[in-house]
């Protein structure tokens, strides 16, 4: 391959992946300007940040087979063209208009995602396709830093929100120059022009002194993806298993609820907790530049499985941690929540000083003592909200203050904040979510969509993408939406717990089911997989199912031996 086509298809994939990341990090800052200019409630807050979503479910629906019929390229292309619609929309003073908009970004960045990591590893040759794929996720990594500092630059400016939505359209304008100048026939395309060749590629096995002489044609539809042909319900399994597996082990919420989450285990104030996640971010570009050098020198199971193994033992620890610390995690889009950690309270006095803000942070979480949820959510909608928002004082007597269940909310909550392992454990947990932040940003981040690119037959790569980019999306919203209902219900403590579980199982997943496919050409991982030869580990499935007779359903032509 050319020097001037590795540049452009390097461009084209760090491009899709920082529109992607762009996208999705820059609505944090611009709904802060949008909830005051429109007057947003809640549920209009959400409805605007999940639109965008909504748009990637959509595409992930119908994606698929416009990648295959209309091909790779022309699906980049037509997804640039969309960001730029979408972006332009949103740049329109209106609330419906941003609904609209978001909509077609999401449709956009999907497809792109997709396309270009299909077309980047059609393109490259073997021992470059780990690099290039990985440029992706690497693009998204610095859209999502690139976002946070554009929201800090334009926070102050008078509809700064429009600049932050049209800053998308230059990356947009520029991959879409890069892409028209890449050839325009890959694997896909050459085989859909020569169906009738495909029928001649012919793959010989020998069995039983008899040369059998396979012809393989290339037709596939969506429902072979549930078929045992060619193993193809093994490799939707994989393909499942690396989307879910990356979104059930919490990887979205430690994006989108950093600060919370930080403000949680007590980092109290906002520019420390925004600090923090700052930090996150930036050991995540770290990672993924590493990963993106090493992929195809190590392999991607070694960098996946392992990437598990320090996520899970990670989470476990923060979940160990933080299970001794008094906590305070709340929606944040409410505005009339309790939220103590916001509020000043100079009038509050015990034994003639000031409440520590960290007692005031963690007023109503005593120090791990039990309280029935209903007193407590009674306790946070009544007399909490009333004492907080109204300015009125809570029954104060000489030993503290005490809430109308008789507990000495004051007394436990400077215990809390004398304890001096605190400042240590916080950091501790700080040190923990990078190396989270880290594995993830080594294994499942870029390994994901390598992999899937690559295990897959090419005439159904599109639709299969597709297929298990809709389960990610959906799996996204699911764990987004139910992280801080979750975290009222078992604890923050025990969504690490699970988090940790669930990255334990997918540890034991991998080892057993995940094929090898470094330095392999496209052709080669197909043959594998079409043979459940995955990787020579005796452990491997496949090899348990060639402990067994094998039955194998051919289209072939019977040569006897001569």
């Amino acid at each position: 391959m050319g020097n001037v086509i590795l540049l452009l298809a390097s461009t084209v994939s760090t491009l899709g992946g920082l529109v992607f990341g762009y996208e999705m990090g820059i609505i944090s800052g611009a709904l802060l300007q949008l909830k005051v200019e429109f007057q947003l409630s809640c549920v209009q807050q959400e409805a605007l940040v999940s639109s965008m979503l909504i748009g990637a479910l959509l595409s992930s629906i119908i994606g698929g087979c416009l990648i295959d019929k209309q091909g790779r390229r022309k699906s980049i292309i037509l997804s640039n063209i969309l960001i730029l619609i979408g972006s332009l929309v949103l740049l329109i003073s209106s609330y419906p208009a941003l609904l609209v908009g978001r909509i077609i970004v999401g449709f956009s960045i999907c497809l792109s995602s997709m396309s270009c990591c299909i077309y980047v590893s059609e393109l490259v040759t073997p021992d470059r396709r780990g690099f290039l794929v990985t440029l992706y996720e690497a693009g998204v990594t610095v859209g999502i830093l690139a976002a946070y500092a554009v929201n800090y630059i334009l926070s102050d400016f008078k509809s700064g929100w429009k600049w932050m939505f049209g800053l998308a359209i230059a990356p947009a304008l520029i991959q879409l120059v890069c892409v028209w100048f890449l050839q325009r026939r890959t694997r896909n395309s050459t085989c859909r022009k020569d169906c009738s060749q495909a029928e001649q590629d012919l793959l010989t096995q020998e069995s039983d002194g008899s040369r059998v002489i396979v012809g393989q044609i290339d037709q596939y539809n969506t429902m072979c993806l549930f078929q045992r042909q060619n193993n193809m319900r093994t490799r939707t399994v994989i393909g499942l298993a690396l989307v879910l597996f990356q979104q059930f082990t919490g990887q979205p919420n430690v994006l989108f609820y950093a600060s919370t989450i930080f403000h949680s285990v007590g980092f109290q104030s906002d520019s420390s907790a925004v600090l923090a996640s700052v930090g996150l971010g930036l050991v995540k570009v770290i990672a993924t530049l590493i990963s993106m050098v090493v992929s195809d020198r190590v392999g991607r199971r070694p960098l996946l499985i392992s990437g598990c193994c320090v996520m899970a033992l990670s989470l476990i620890t923060i979940g160990l941690l933080s299970g001794q610390l008094v906590m305070d995690a709340v929606k944040p889009c409410s505005s009339n929540g309790f939220r103590v950690n916001r509020t000043d309270l100079p009038q509050f006095t015990l034994f003639n000083q000031s409440l520590p803000e960290t007692a005031a942070s963690s007023i109503y979480l005593v120090d791990g003592e039990e309280r029935s949820r209903s007193h407590r959510q009674n306790w946070r909608n009544g007399v909490a909200k009333t004492a907080f928002n109204e300015g009125q004082r809570l029954p104060e007597t000489e030993n503290g203050i005490f809430d109308p269940f008789g507990q000495n909310l004051t007394g436990s909550a400077l215990k809390s904040s004398q304890r001096p392992s605190n400042q240590v454990v916080n950091w501790v947990i700080l040190v923990c979510m990078m190396a989270f932040v880290s594995a993830y940003s080594t294994g499942f981040g870029p390994m994901t969509w390598l992999l899937l690119s690559e295990i897959f037959p090419t005439a159904i790569k599109g639709r299969a993408f597709a297929f298990t980019n809709c389960f990610n999306w959906a799996a996204n919203l699911l764990v987004t939406f139910t992280f801080l209902n979750f975290i009222d219900l078992i604890g923050l403590s025990g969504m690490f717990f699970l988090y940790g579980v669930i990255a334990v199982a997918a540890a034991v997943f991998f080892h057993f089911m995940l094929p090898e496919t470094k330095g392999k050409t496209l052709e080669e991982i197909d043959r594998e997989l079409r043979s459940n030869r995955f990787y020579h580990n005796k452990a491997c499935c496949g090899n348990f199912r060639s402990t067994y007779a094998k039955y194998q359903r051919l289209r072939c032509q019977n040569n006897s031996s001569e």
